[in-house]
């Protein structure tokens, strides 16, 4: 009975002690995990991918990531614009307010860190649907002011052309700026040039509705008032790419094409 007894294999017993493996069979065979992959942490919330395994590609084109600008491939990305749109409130009022005072010509240098494209979107589609709406107000207006029992109605091809013109002015005109600086020799960023030329056309915004008042005089002095304000706020700004007095010309053509922009708006949504 006592030789049975010890024949028994000890493992199998509750709190059994294993036997000691020497260090040369420990590391002579390593134990391998199916799968195993080292990953970092924290995971990487920038591009919205999560856990990034080490040595992998991190903000690949083709997984979502920012593309960059320098390929055409960025150029026509979404995602590569998405840093200009990255303003606070307080900035925007900030530019909002440095646009009405034109003389001090220091808004190039703010916008220099950080310029944005949000307020270029945001100011032409508001001036679009003012212009439009209050154009179409200020003529009833006039008119009744002359017959009261005058017919009018709501003529709806404003939108399409205050849509087509500021929209337009807004993206072609700062373009056309930036080959010809270029071509020049002078060194010049087109989103620069597509904020300066967004946030001048807020003056018109408040302009528009001073634009009721049905007194033809007083339309005409509010309408050039703020069309010399912003152009001048546009000139300022771009003298500073100007570098000698040969090419203050763009300078001064600038300023003009602003003025025409005030008067086509008087002349067409506020007869």
């Amino acid at each position: 009975m006592d030789e049975s007894f010890t024949n028994i294999p000890s493992s199998h017993f509750v709190g059994s002690v294993p036997a000691v493996i020497s260090e040369d069979k420990k590391t002579a065979n390593p134990p391998e995990v199916p799968g195993a992959n080292l990953q970092i942490f924290p995971p990487n919330t920038n591009n919205g991918q999560g856990y990034q395994t080490i040595g992998g590609p991190s903000g690949n084109a083709d997984d979502g990531g920012p593309q960059p600008t320098n390929n055409w491939k960025g150029v026509f990305s979404i995602n590569s614009y998405t840093q200009y749109f990255n303003v606070d409130t307080d900035v925007v009022i900030n530019r909002l307010i440095s646009s009405l005072y034109p003389t001090t010509g220091d808004f190039v240098s703010k916008i220099d860190a950080n310029p944005d494209l949000y307020g270029l979107v945001w100011i032409s589609t508001t001036l679009v649907f003012v212009i439009a709406s209050l154009g179409n107000c200020a003529t009833y207006l006039m008119n009744s002011k002359g017959n009261p029992n005058i017919t009018w109605a709501f003529d709806v091809n404003y939108v399409n052309v205050a849509a087509g013109s500021i929209y337009g002015y807004a993206l072609i005109v700062p373009l056309g700026y930036y080959f010809l600086l270029q071509y020049l020799g002078a060194s010049v960023s087109l989103v620069r040039f597509w904020c300066l030329w967004g946030y001048s056309l807020f003056i018109f915004i408040l302009t528009s509705f001073l634009l009721l008042i049905p007194l033809e005089f007083l339309r005409w002095i509010i309408i050039l008032v703020a069309g010399a304000a912003s152009a001048s706020f546009v000139s300022l700004n771009l003298k500073n790419y100007v570098q000698t007095a040969d090419t203050m010309i763009v300078v001064v053509s600038a300023f003009v094409l602003q003025m025409g922009l005030s008067i086509f708006i008087k002349m067409w949504f506020f007869p």
